[in-house]
């Protein structure tokens, strides 16, 4: 299950990897706050369900949350991945997916939380930063952390080209967690994770699984 909100690249890299099941990996829906968010159109295309809970419906943000935890709780995910989704997640939709909603960050973690984690790095002068994949809970950006990605800083870089090259390791490396969580799994004791270790470097995508029916 993928919850986004705007043009949808990080779950187009998704829907690319894992069409038609590759790697035991199944998209059983994507969902979005926002109805006219383009990633809806790049699942659609893709033969994948959609779905839009928007805040604006709803008397309350207890009450979205609450819906929101319904729809996807319909599908009966294995994960809940957050790919750019702009909305923060309530206590009570954490709560019916205990330490199985996934994110990512651009910045490494706990440094830059927040909205413009790439911004607020540059701004700060940092020399590296990067990307940190975590689990979900009730604050902002304050989760387990699963596994975190480096990158050097450039002179020459701007928010736009740094973000860039942060997303295109995240696109990589999320196909590659989501693979192996076909088969593996993560443990959680405290704040701290284990279970999957990275590959040393990613050079592309996975292009060819063996089928599955499992459904993330």
């Amino acid at each position: 299950m993928i919850l986004a909100s705007g043009s949808g690249t990080l779950t187009q890299a998704l829907l690319d990897a894992f069409a038609d099941g590759r790697a035991g990996v199944e998209i059983a829906a994507v969902g979005s706050d926002v109805p006219g968010a383009g990633v809806l159109e790049r699942a659609r295309t893709a033969g994948t369900d959609t779905f839009v809970v928007a805040p604006g419906d709803f008397a309350s943000r207890d009450d979205w949350n609450d819906a929101l935890a319904r729809t996807v709780r319909s599908y009966d995910p294995d994960w809940v991945v957050s790919a750019g989704f702009m909305r923060i997640l309530g206590a009570s939709f954490i709560g019916e997916f205990p330490a199985r909603i996934l994110n990512t960050h651009p910045a490494l973690l706990p440094s830059f939380p927040g909205a413009h984690g790439v911004r607020d790095a540059l701004a700060h002068g940092a020399k590296v930063t990067g990307t940190t994949f975590h689990l979900v809970d009730t604050g902002v950006d304050t989760g387990p952390i699963i596994a975190q990605f480096p990158l050097d800083v450039r002179d020459d870089d701007d928010e736009e080209s740094l973000h860039e090259r942060i997303r295109a390791v995240e696109r990589e490396r999320l196909v590659e967690l989501l693979a192996f969580l076909s088969h593996g799994s993560l443990a959680v004791d405290g704040r701290r994770v284990t279970g999957w270790t990275p590959t040393a470097a990613v050079h592309a995508a996975p292009t060819s699984f063996p089928q599955s029916t499992r459904n993330p």
